[in-house]
């Protein structure tokens, strides 16, 4: 496995391995084209890729709000490649990257139902924050 910073045109191959590890996919929002090309031309070093054979395997994106906090955001791994390590890999990458950038906090969102990733968090020492509620405002579902 390699592991290399993404470009737009890896796009379509993170899209096919969201959809297909069960992340929503938010079309209209976060996830369209145009806001993921703008995201990578601010700060490429934020999307890392796991590869096998030349194929998308393995994505993570990072976020960072320069007071202090990074976020590790769109985590996913092929289910062939699951239990491997490779989320694992991911995470702790973007973990260095975001320390590099000053990060003394770094945080996940998580869906309840998403178990796999709930346990490798917690493996890595991440610890459930019970008092923080979620709350959005979406001009519509696919946003």
């Amino acid at each position: 496995m390699k592991m290399r910073t993404l470009t737009i045109n890896d796009y379509e191959d993170m899209v096919k391995l969201w959809i297909e590890s069960a992340l929503p996919f938010k079309s209209k929002g976060r996830d369209r084209r145009q806001a993921i090309a703008d995201q990578i031309e601010t700060d490429p070093s934020l999307f890392l890729g796991a590869f096998k054979n030349n194929t998308l395997i393995g994505v993570v994106i990072g976020s960072y709000d320069y007071r202090g906090k990074g976020w590790i955001n769109r985590l996913a791994v092929n289910t062939k490649y699951q239990r491997q390590g490779i989320g694992h890999r991911l995470i702790t990458s973007m973990e260095k990257i975001l320390k590099e950038k000053g990060a003394v906090v770094t945080c996940a969102l998580i869906e309840e139902t998403n178990q796999e990733s709930i346990a490798i968090f917690e493996k890595l020492g991440y610890v459930s924050e019970k008092s923080i509620l979620y709350f959005s405002k979406r001009e519509s579902e696919d946003a």
